[in-house]
C-alpha cells in the first residue's frame, strides 16, 4: 500500500548525492529497515527502495541516495523540491536488523558495520537508536567512497566519536584521492591487511565480534571472504554465525 508523502526538507551532499526527509505516516520500522518511493510514469508505478536513515522515534521519513544517469527514478528523486509530493510505502521491510545478529551474553561482543556509498544509510539509523550503544562494547564503522565528496554525514559521525568516547570508531576509506581521513584502500584489502583493524583499534575475532555488511556487491562478497578465511561464518537463522550481508543493489 502506498501514501502520499511531503518533502520538508533536502540536503545536497554533492552534486549526485542527496538527502530527502519526507513528511508521511507509516507503519513502525525497525532501524536497518527500507521503504520504497515511486511515482506513477505513463500509467505505470516505478518504485525503488530506499533504507531509512531516520531512528525509530523520529517525526520524518529520511533516505540517502543517488542520482544515477540512466535511472528511472533517482533523477526523479533528484529534482524534488520543499513540498513536492512522493509516494511512500506504508510499510518497512528487510531483515538487515539487530534483531538477526545472534545475541551472545557470555562475553562482551563487538559490532562492525562495514559500508560503502549510501549503503552508510541503514547503519546510521542503528547509531541513532539507543539500543544499539547499550549492547555492545564498542562500535566500528568502516565506511569507504571514492572520493571526500561522497562522504555523507561526516560532521554527525564525528559527533559520535565525539559524543560516545573509546565505543565508537570510526574508519574512513577514500580510494580515488589524495586526503588525511584514514585509509584509501578497498574494504576487503583493509581487513585482510589488518589497516582497518589497526585504524580503528579493535580487532576481529569470531569469540567477539559481529560483522554487518552492506554495500555494492562486489564489496559485500569480497569483504565475506576475507572474513570467513579470519573463521567468521555467515549468520543464518538456522546456524548463527557472525556475518550478516545485504546487498544494496
Amino acid at each position: 500500500m502506498w501514501t502520499t508523502g511531503r518533502v520538508v526538507e533536502r540536503i545536497g551532499w554533492n552534486d549526485k548525492l542527496f538527502t530527502l526527509k519526507i513528511d508521511a505516516q507509516i507503519a513502525p520500522f525497525i532501524p536497518g529497515q527500507f521503504i520504497k518511493l515511486s511515482q506513477i510514469r505513463d500509467g505505470k508505478r516505478v518504485a525503488r527502495a530506499y533504507s531509512l536513515v531516520n531512528s525509530p522515534d523520529c517525526d520524518y521519513l529520511e533516505v540517502l541516495a543517488v542520482a544515477v544517469d540512466d535511472g528511472q527514478l533517482s533523477p526523479d528523486l533528484h529534482a524534488l523540491k520543499l513540498g513536492d509530493e512522493i509516494e511512500v510505502s506504508t510499510k518497512a521491510a528487510g531483515f538487515m536488523v539487530l534483531d538477526e545478529v545472534p545475541v551472545v551474553t557470555d562475553r562482551p561482543q563487538d559490532i562492525w558495520f562495514l559500508a560503502t556509498g549510501t549503503a552508510v544509510g541503514p547503519f546510521i539509523s542503528m547509531m541513532r537508536d539507543r539500543a544499539l550503544w547499550q549492547r555492545f562494547e564498542h562500535i566500528v564503522l568502516v565506511y569507504g567512497v571514492r572520493y571526500q565528496a561522497d562522504l555523507a554525514y561526516l560532521e554527525e559521525l564525528q559527533e559520535f566519536v565525539q559524543s560516545n568516547g573509546a565505543q565508537f570508531k570510526l574508519v574512513l576509506s577514500i580510494t580515488r584521492e589524495s586526503h588525511e581521513l584514514g585509509l584509501d584502500c578497498r574494504i576487503p584489502e583493509g581487513i585482510r591487511s589488518g589497516e582497518i583493524e589497526a585504524q580503528a583499534g579493535v580487532e576481529i575475532s569470531p569469540q567477539a565480534s559481529q560483522v554487518m555488511i552492506c554495500g555494492n556487491p562486489d564489496m559485500v562478497e569480497e569483504a565475506k571472504i576475507a572474513l570467513q578465511d579470519r573463521d567468521l561464518v555467515k549468520n543464518l537463522r538456522r546456524a548463527p554465525g557472525q556475518i550478516t550481508v545485504e546487498k544494496y543493489w
